[in-house]
């Protein structure tokens, strides 16, 4: 069955935020794709008659067997193709979202399939986060919030929590990228701030809202 592009997006937005809830309020969805409410509603009776959600009405939607399937569908694409636009047109990590947001409409399996055998099947995007494969399966990676780690032990950026392209431009300007090492040397208590080593580089200090958004994994167990 082929859908609208205004249904995949709100497919795939309902599954982003169930990752924080079971049940996303249509106030929530509303917000995410900046619309009215009314308009989700509409939406959402849609997507019912689809067979694509369940929805329990003043407590919110869910996606069912067959959303969720097709949610990952969509974001396999998305994420493919941030992959081939960085790893194979050299576009910033910074400059692909948009793009492939417009991408991931493309309805062909086989080209899909063709480009993950291009590319390699890659496993996670740019940004780390993790590209579903054919069946819809994930691959793990650890992903650790920056802010909770002991001071001094080397780590290494896995993802990064926000895409956007200011971020990424700040993350650029420190060096900062996938693959990263970096060590947290003190936490400023003031504004939540801390001190960092990068790789080889000399300290440098980023605000809580730049480290909020830094995920890693512990290479120094020692």
């Amino acid at each position: 069955m082929l859908y609208t592009i205004a249904e995949e997006n709100y497919i795939k937005s309902v599954y982003h935020l169930q990752q924080q809830s079971a049940l996303v309020a249509t106030n929530h969805l509303a917000e995410a794709l900046q619309t009215q409410p009314a308009s989700v509603t509409d939406m959402v009776k849609k997507l019912m008659g689809k067979k694509l959600v369940h929805y329990e009405r003043y407590k919110g939607v869910r996606l069912n067997a067959a959303g969720k399937k097709l949610a990952l569908q969509i974001i396999r694409k998305h994420r493919l193709w941030e992959y081939f636009l960085v790893n194979t047109l050299e576009f910033g990590w910074d400059e692909v979202h948009e793009v492939a947001e417009q991408l991931e409409h493309v309805s062909s399996a086989k080209l899909i399939e063709q480009l993950d055998r291009f590319l390699g099947h890659p496993r996670f995007d740019p940004h780390g986060d993790p590209i579903p494969d054919k069946e819809g399966k994930l691959a793990f990676r650890q992903r650790l919030p920056l802010l909770d780690q002991p001071h001094l032990k080397w780590l290494e950026i896995t993802a990064v929590g926000d895409e956007s392209p200011a971020l990424l431009e700040m993350l650029g300007h420190h060096r900062i990228q996938l693959g990263t090492r970096v060590r947290v040397l003190r936490s400023f208590s003031f504004d939540g701030s801390i001190e960092i080593s990068v790789a080889d580089q000399k300290p440098v200090t980023i605000s809580n809202q730049l480290a909020k958004t830094l995920l890693v994994k512990i290479i120094d167990h020692d």
